[in-house]
């Protein structure tokens, strides 16, 4: 039987495409899904959202999903609701009451407790948490029963505002650094107050610099061709790194970094970009705008500045072994 002509090979992405998770759902089926539709198994996320949370949910296709640390530090905004008078095991409404109070606090406590919840705090994972403890994940200890001390961790809450007050549940909009949990927010709260809190409902409104309002609906997504939601969403490489500081370099500087060299430059073109600001601190970019990778700039002993590449994309790498420990990740 003879042969027909080879399939035509899946379309690369690379960047990012914001989706607008529903409730009931984990991150990794929302990251399945888009590894399905667009047929790639180069597929990521920026921070979890917990299945009984709705909203923002960052994806990383591709290449792109070598980047994915310098999206996940930035500020959270979220708008959910508390309900006051119950203690559960996971903090929210999902887990077992443990204890019940029928008293329920003014609106005047409930602002005046929050206060002290506001600005940097020291916060203890909860045991539903992904965070590793003694190189296991938190959630698998909980679901076996077990719970273990938990090192607290500094966060900061940016704003913590309550917008209405109904008869059930108190509802607020918060904006909180990358890697605190609103649900242990709630608990805190309640322990302040004397009658317990349970996060009762959660959507991620935006991730510094995403917002809900570009994300795009989970159910487009299943009933749209993945390129016409990309062509519409989707996030380039370059427009997603635009909130960092970028240096073109030359063709020589090219390959220079795709050999895993790192060559000098002077200080006159690293005057406006950061020093020793981090290894993801500066975005390498080509003549023609298109990202190498991302690096750091380190200062150099004539005076200049030194670009060390940290990581690279597939198509900035030379061939041949790569010069000074450098890798591309």
């Amino acid at each position: 039987m003879r042969a027909g002509p080879p399939a035509e090979p899946a379309p690369s992405y690379c960047g990012l495409l914001p989706i607008d998770k529903p409730a009931g759902m984990t991150s990794h089926d929302v990251v399945d899904r888009v590894r399905r539709r667009f047929r790639m198994r180069a597929v990521g996320h920026l921070g979890t959202l917990d299945p009984a949370a709705s909203g923002l949910l960052m994806t990383a296709l591709g290449p792109a999903t070598r980047f994915a640390p310098v999206w996940q530090s930035g500020a959270k905004t979220y708008e959910g609701a508390v309900r006051f008078g119950l203690v559960t095991s996971t903090q929210d409404l999902q887990g077992e009451v443990l204890r019940r109070d029928d008293r329920r606090p003014s609106e005047d406590e409930i602002r005046a407790a929050t206060r002290a919840l506001t600005g940097e705090i020291a916060q203890v994972p909860p045991m539903v948490s992904a965070r590793r403890v003694g190189g296991e994940r938190l959630y698998r200890l909980h679901r076996r029963g077990e719970t273990v001390e938990r090192a607290a961790r500094t966060v900061t809450v940016h704003r913590w505002e309550w917008r209405r007050f109904d008869p059930l549940d108190a509802h607020f909009e918060i904006t909180c650094s990358g890697g605190t949990y609103v649900r242990t927010l709630a608990h805190d709260l309640g322990e302040a107050l004397g009658c317990g809190a349970a996060l009762a409902s959660l959507r991620r409104l935006a991730s510094e610099p995403f917002g809900i309002e570009s994300a795009v609906p989970l159910r487009r997504l299943i009933a749209e061709p993945h390129e016409t939601v990309w062509a519409q969403s989707g996030w380039s490489l370059e427009r997603a790194l635009a909130h960092l500081a970028q240096l073109v370099l030359e063709p020589a500087e090219c390959e220079d970094v795709g050999f895993g060299r790192r060559p000098e430059i002077p200080i006159e073109r690293a005057r406006a970009l950061p020093l020793s600001g981090g290894p993801r601190s500066v975005v390498l970019v080509d003549s023609d705008g298109a990202v190498l990778g991302l690096g750091e700039l380190e200062s150099a002993e004539g005076g200049g500045a030194r670009v060390c590449p940290h990581v690279l994309l597939p198509h900035a790498v030379r061939d041949g072994r790569l010069a000074g420990g450098q890798h591309a990740l």
